[in-house]
């Protein structure tokens, strides 16, 4: 339970506001958009496939919200193109250091027009002591044969150093399905602090 807090207030500063929180009412959830339905007919990896299944419930953010999940940034934008989006985390996930396809410790939303998020993907992240605590002899963390980016600290987030890696599962991705950056994902629509 400690380290759940420690997490939080690593993440406090970088949070915005919710839509729930400044305006009172509940966060609306967005249709399906052509890109999204033309990830649908890609044919995915396996880890995609099982991502897809264990988040299609959070499309409407709300209920990702109520499972738990918190903003942990605002939109992060890519340094050269494209962005990764909105990131709601489970502090829990985080902090356990276990890796499973159905368990992502991030979900990425694109803001919308209104205030509304499209779910456009993941990120499976693990904090490098945890990791290394856990499994004392093992190199670094992969999940289904994908390894693990490592992320320096300091870094952008303000976090101790971490593996991560992106799943776009919602939103077709040019460069690829686990690329850090997608060019179909922008920040056009952040909600001015």
């Amino acid at each position: 339970m400690k380290s759940d807090h420690r997490w939080t207030l690593l993440l406090l500063p970088l949070a915005i506001p919710l839509v729930v929180m400044s305006t009172g009412q509940p966060a609306a959830a967005t249709t399906a958009t052509p890109a999204a339905a033309a990830v649908a007919t890609e044919a995915p990896s396996p880890l995609v496939d099982k991502v897809r299944a264990a988040t299609e419930r959070f499309k409407n953010i709300n209920v990702a919200l109520a499972d738990g999940f918190v903003q942990g940034t605002p939109c992060v934008s890519g340094p050269d193109f494209g962005a990764m989006g909105v990131h709601f985390v489970m502090s829990a996930r985080i902090n356990g250091g276990v890796l499973a396809a159905d368990q992502p410790e991030a979900l990425i939303y694109e803001p919308q027009p209104g205030g509304a998020f499209r779910l456009v993907g993941v990120e499976f992240i693990v904090l490098a002591d945890v990791w290394a605590t856990q499994h004392p002899n093992a190199g670094p963390p992969a999940l289904e044969g994908h390894l693990l980016n490592f992320i320096e600290a300091p870094n952008r987030y303000g976090l101790p150093a971490f593996y991560e890696l992106h799943v776009w599962a919602w939103e077709q991705n040019p460069v690829g399905s686990f690329a850090d950056w997608n060019a179909h994902v922008t920040c056009a629509q952040q909600a001015a602090d």
